[in-house]
């Protein structure tokens, strides 16, 4: 039996591709999870063949998700699934060990043939994500500002800058108040920002969190 873990906030997205995937032969079983603990709970409790995870989750960033799957699990890929832009979240899931990154506006030959080429063993990036990759390499020197953070600095970034207190994000890091105010001070430095509004302008600017939805993180 093949069996596929599809994780996101939205029901309807999750009942669509989990009725692609099964009709067309690619999955026997499809299992729902709409949250990051669901998730992990649904890990502890089986055997996966593939999981299909959002970046955006409502009580944790996707990649956080995958990096706890992949310390429980080492060996089960992970296809991340996002509406970000994939220059902006792509290397960093794929560092924290995705198997691949696709876009929701992906059509649903892309999917099916990202889910093949993943179950096959290999790695799947789009064409667009792979020209995104090579200039990401080809200009390492000419990072943004916000590129250059650590991962932990970045989802402080993204959770302040779409609105989130500190102790939001303190709750969401597993961090003490103190602790996330120390990060905040860091990423006002190194941005070159003075206060909290330059900071949101900066996450809106650069279109590192979508304002328009419930996100609780971004990775």
């Amino acid at each position: 039996m093949s069996r596929i873990l599809l994780v996101d906030d939205h029901a309807a997205i999750r009942q669509g591709i989990a009725q692609l995937l099964v009709s067309r032969g690619l999955f026997t079983e499809a299992v729902e999870a709409a949250t990051g603990a669901e998730a992990l709970a649904h890990i502890e409790r089986g055997e996966w063949t593939m999981v299909l995870l959002d970046i955006s989750l409502p009580d944790m960033s996707g990649v956080e998700v995958l990096r706890r799957i992949k310390r429980r699990v080492p060996t089960v890929p992970v296809l991340m699934f996002s509406m970000y832009r994939e220059d902006q979240y792509a290397v960093r899931a794929l560092k924290a060990g995705a198997s691949g990154y696709l876009s929701k506006t992906a059509s649903a030959a892309e999917l099916a043939t990202a889910m093949s080429q993943i179950a096959a063993g290999r790695k799947y990036v789009s064409a667009s994500l792979a020209e995104a990759l090579a200039d990401y390499v080809s200009t390492d020197v000419d990072q943004l500002p916000h590129e250059k953070l650590s991962n932990r600095e970045y989802q402080t970034l993204c959770m302040l800058g779409s609105g989130k207190r500190l102790t939001d994000v303190a709750n969401v890091l597993s961090l003490s108040v103190k602790t996330v105010s120390v990060y905040r001070s860091r990423l006002l430095e190194k941005l070159g920002l003075a206060n909290n509004a330059e900071l949101t302008y900066y996450v809106m600017r650069n279109q590192l969190v979508d304002l328009g939805a419930n996100h609780s993180n971004a990775a």
